[in-house]
């Protein structure tokens, strides 16, 4: 095993093991509780871009994650390692307007195969660690409803007058709607231009609002601005941080967020300056409505 296969598996706290539904069910979990989907990248202005190989080195040698195309490259990286059948597809993440071709490439996917269960004799799995506040577990490409904990996930296969060929629909608490995957490997580089789009346009949702997401057993984790919000089976929990050091504390206790040396001191109070701002205009908003 190579060093950086066996650091990114000492990051998710599990042992190498042949690939099977149980193991991949093991790193799936491990992945989306231990590595935080996050946008600080963006709001820093550090410039990552979607190589896998780079993807995977941050992931395994530092505490730092990534949004869609950092975290399934990294994982599909270490899958491939492991012996697993896995590959990389467009997918694209909706509101509640539906699914519409526009949106495909806003999201890659991947895709684990020959791994048949009970429930899933085909043994083809939808396998997404970047979606943030959705799946805890691979999904079984199969028509059904899957609950994972308090959460359920519906997977229905397209037709031909449809948007790609699956469709996951998210839990009513989750942050977006639903998901299209069109079931056909492709390379990374196919999503380079939507990913410089996310990165750098005005109209991104991910340049206007910096977030930090993680799933668990029993919800979900989510920091968006200086705002946590904690979703825990039917109890929602919500936490304003008041000062860069609380926020800085939150990060890295829940999410397992850290910066190290890549980020400075002035960056850090710069971005939390531009946090906090927006938070009070926002409230000062509402409190005129």
């Amino acid at each position: 095993m190579d060093t950086i296969t066996a650091a990114y598996l000492n990051r998710l706290g599990v042992e190498a093991e042949s690939p099977s539904s149980e193991a991949l069910t093991r790193l799936h979990r491990a992945h989306v509780e231990r590595v935080p989907y996050e946008t600080f990248w963006i709001h820093l202005a550090q410039d990552w871009g979607i190589d896998a190989a780079e993807s995977t080195r941050r992931v395994a040698t530092t505490r730092r994650g990534g949004y869609c195309y950092h975290l399934n490259g990294a994982l599909k990286t270490l899958l491939t390692a492991l012996g697993y059948q896995v590959s990389l597809n467009v997918a694209g993440v909706h509101e509640a307007a539906g699914p519409d071709e526009s949106t495909l490439r806003n999201h890659a996917a991947l895709v684990v195969e020959g791994l048949p269960t009970d429930n899933n004799r085909g043994g083809r799995w939808w396998v997404d660690v970047g979606l943030g506040d959705a799946l805890h577990d691979p999904m079984p490409l199969v028509d059904g409803v899957v609950a994972q904990g308090p959460m359920r996930f519906g997977m229905a296969e397209v037709g031909a007058e449809g948007v790609g060929d699956w469709h996951l629909t998210h839990h009513p608490s989750g942050s977006f709607t639903g998901v299209s995957l069109v079931d056909e490997p492709v390379p990374m580089d196919v999503f380079a231009a939507r990913h410089l789009y996310n990165a750098t346009s005005p109209q991104s949702g991910f340049a206007k609002t910096v977030t930090a997401q993680r799933r668990h057993a029993t919800g979900t984790t989510v920091m968006r601005g200086c705002v946590l919000i904690q979703l825990d089976g039917d109890m929602v929990t919500t936490r304003t941080c008041e000062s860069l050091h609380e926020w800085l504390d939150v990060l890295e206790g829940e999410f397992d967020l850290s910066f190290g040396d890549d980020v400075t001191a002035d960056a850090l109070i710069a971005l939390w300056t531009s946090v906090r701002t927006a938070h009070q205009a926002w409230a000062d908003t509402r409190k005129t409505a």
